[in-house]
């Protein structure tokens, strides 16, 4: 299992590869991504597919009237890449992990430097959502964020009677 930090480091991969689709840092993003993932150099032709038809899938959902097929679509496309980015981190040997590690947070900071316009961000260890974020607390866990912009809190149902 990997430690929570290059979890949260997938999940900004995934985020970065979806922010990224449509805008200048595309290109640079495609290269290092199908770099990454094509390690050793015969996968590269169809992680750049797969992140073709990413973008494309995109520019459709956008074209598309309802809002909600968009973010579908950008939810959906963001934790595939990030299912790919967290297998890759748990395959490697841990020598080859850190350079791995290096190059997703370098691609990070590219798409946060380079994506114009592109919605919300967040620093290492935290996520950022353009959407509707749902967060629950049960069985007596701890829930809390940061946020900034507007909040509905919808009040719990009672539960059964404690002592």
């Amino acid at each position: 299992m990997l430690p929570e930090i290059l979890v949260g480091l997938a999940a900004s991969g995934g985020t970065a590869v979806v922010t990224a689709a449509g805008t200048d840092a595309w290109s640079g993003t495609r290269t290092t991504v199908a770099r990454l993932l094509g390690r050793d150099g015969q996968r590269e032709e169809v992680v750049l597919q797969r992140l073709d038809q990413t973008a494309a899938d995109l520019a459709r959902a956008s074209g598309e009237d309802a809002r909600g097929a968009l973010e579908r679509v950008r939810g959906a496309q963001s934790r595939s890449w990030e299912t790919r980015f967290t297998d890759l981190l748990q395959d490697l040997p841990e020598s080859e992990r850190d350079e791995a590690v290096r190059a997703l947070r370098s691609l990070v900071e590219h798409v946060r430097q380079h994506a114009s316009g592109s919605g919300a961000s967040a620093g290492t260890g935290g996520f950022a959502a353009t959407g509707d974020v749902i967060m629950k607390a049960t069985n007596g866990s701890v829930v809390a964020g940061v946020v900034n912009g507007g909040v509905r809190v919808d009040p719990p149902k009672p539960g059964p009677v404690q002592d």
